[in-house]
């Protein structure tokens, strides 16, 4: 079991959710989701958060279609990753997303009910259920 702290990403065309997590505990929480225009977000915006909490590692959530096969917005998450690593310097990996989104939506509805379904909080808890479902996917 490692000690890595990681970011996770839920990337957007127009928001992109970012968690925090520990390797250690397997667990994650929501940060923020930032805003991007037609996929491209203010780094600086990231640059911060990744100056504040010292990542060892970066996961970006893979849109895949049910059967596992690739879609057109594969293309542009792989884009993401690679200029988060080709920006930073740190290591990228990609986490499949599938039923991520509903999976959130069910969390923060049992949270908090219709109230808690807000856009950035959707994002952000979907950023969670990917970086934890990677965490998973390391002890299988």
């Amino acid at each position: 079991m490692g000690s890595r702290t990681a970011l996770g990403f839920d990337y957007g065309t127009k928001h992109i959710g970012i968690s925090v997590g520990q390797e250690f505990t397997g667990t994650a929480r929501p940060l923020k989701a930032i805003k991007a225009k037609d996929g491209i977000p203010n780094f600086d915006l990231i640059q911060a958060i990744i100056k504040e909490w010292q990542p060892d590692i970066l996961v970006v959530g893979l849109p895949l279609n049910m059967d596992g096969t690739e879609q057109p917005f594969t293309a542009r998450a792989k884009k993401f990753a690679n200029r988060l690593h080709g920006r930073f310097g740190l290591e990228v990996v990609m986490q499949d997303e599938r039923l991520t989104t509903a999976d959130a939506k069910q969390s923060l509805f049992a949270q908090g009910g219709y109230r808690n379904l807000q856009k950035d909080n959707i994002d952000c808890q979907s950023a969670v259920v990917i970086l934890e479902s990677w965490f998973e996917s390391q002890y299988l």
